[in-house]
């Protein structure tokens, strides 16, 4: 009961020196506000910049170079690891292209003219088409193409292809079929060349009937297969983040495979954050020891100004921990203030900065606040608060009512 009459006196002397109070609210947007526009534009930047990193799934790719020897123990291996986001064995590129032709052109009797595209094996949570194909794994007799070889083919979703794949044995030149559709068609700015992402196992009997041997799975003539551990030349490999690029370069290199990242990109981006964090920290720390001065100074020179005032309460009955809670009440309400204009500046200049420079709607905003910073900075400040009016406030509690009599 006495601790809401001691809060309800204190909000109304805050009130009739209202003046002061405007001063002491101003004080500290004009200090606040800087440092949320600041900041916002910082996250907004850093933010579009690894967006951007992470939206082209080529940042994420380690390509080996060369070619090797890699069984199931080292693809599982790689499974295992959490900076790994997918890895497929890759066939031989020599071996990897099918030719595609209409089903349509083949039944009309027309001359077949196949197009020749490379096979790229894919499957659920390829980097590379999850994001327009969906993440779903595809059928044995499911593709999806890029965008120049389905020009050329004149195919789309749903399309019926047939897949043509040849070798030759002696002077003898064979040939070998199979029909697919078109699950998806991949946008230009995906892969810029003519390729289709089709199941690893295509993939292996395509490279399977090229060497010789027969498939049975899809009818395809050759000699008997072995039964041997297949060891693949290569493999495509991607990180499950940023940060993941990096480590896997460096598990690779200590196995003695070179290959190829955008790990010095990424890193570029990397360092800007943690420049520009440092930055704004010796920022914040500056001004936050400003604050901290600026707060206990006022409230230093308000509780001298009431001494009386305060004496008089002290008489009234109330104790002295009753008595620190009245400049402690008035610092949080100018902090809680403080606050409230600095966010409506920060909005309202973010507005301005977000409509001059656009980014369109697949990135984010350049000035821009998530709603975790909002309380971070929020709960920041009211701890500053906190620290700065709690020695002053405790002066109270020695206050004498005597003192408050000698004065009179």
């Amino acid at each position: 009961m006495r601790l809401s009459i001691i809060c309800g006196m204190a909000l109304r002397d805050y009130w009739h020196e209202r003046a002061l109070s405007l001063c002491a609210v101003l004080a500290l947007a004009t200090v606040l506000a800087p440092l949320l526009i600041l900041f916002g534009v910082r996250n907004g930047v850093i933010s579009n910049l690894q967006e951007r990193l992470l939206q082209d799934p080529r940042n994420l790719e380690i390509v080996p170079v060369g070619s090797g020897k890699y069984g199931k123990d080292f693809f599982e291996e790689l499974r295992k690891r959490p900076d790994v986001g997918y890895v497929v064995p890759q066939t031989r590129a020599i071996a990897a292209t099918i030719g595609l032709l209409p089903a349509s052109e083949k039944k009309g009797g027309l001359p077949p003219n196949p197009v020749n595209v490379s096979l790229i094996p894919s499957g659920a949570g390829d980097p590379l088409t999850r994001r327009f194909a969906g993440n779903a794994a595809l059928k044995d007799d499911e593709i999806i193409l890029t965008a120049p070889a389905a020009d050329k083919l004149g195919a789309r979703a749903g399309t019926i292809l047939t897949g043509r794949v040849t070798r030759a044995r002696g002077i003898t030149r064979e040939q070998a079929e199979t029909p697919l559709r078109v699950k998806a068609v991949l946008p230009l700015s995906a892969l810029q060349k003519e390729a289709a992402f089709v199941p690893p196992s295509l993939a292996e009997d395509a490279e399977t009937y090229r060497d010789g041997m027969g498939v049975p799975e899809r009818g395809w003539d050759g000699s008997a297969r072995g039964d041997g551990e297949r060891l693949y030349p290569s493999f495509r490999l991607y990180a499950a983040d940023l940060d993941g690029v990096a480590s896997l370069r460096d598990f690779l290199g200590a196995r003695n495979i070179d290959v190829y990242t955008r790990a010095e990109e990424i890193e570029n981006v990397k360092m800007l954050d943690r420049s520009t964090t440092l930055v704004f920290g010796l920022i914040c720390l500056a001004a936050g020891v400003g604050f901290l001065a600026s707060t206990a100074s006022n409230l230093v020179a308000a509780i001298r100004r009431k001494r009386r005032v305060l004496g008089i309460i002290r008489l009234m009955g109330f104790s002295g921990a009753d008595i620190v809670c009245f400049p402690l009440v008035q610092a949080l309400s100018t902090s809680a203030l403080g606050m409230g204009l600095a966010f409506a500046l920060y909005a309202a200049v973010a507005g301005v900065i977000n409509a001059l420079f656009p980014l369109g709607t697949e990135l984010g905003a350049v000035c821009r606040l998530s709603w975790a910073h909002v309380g971070g900075a929020a709960g920041v400040v009211l701890v500053l608060s906190l620290l700065a009016a709690l020695p002053p406030s405790l002066s109270c509690s020695r206050l004498s009512p005597s003192e408050v009599i000698r004065d009179e």
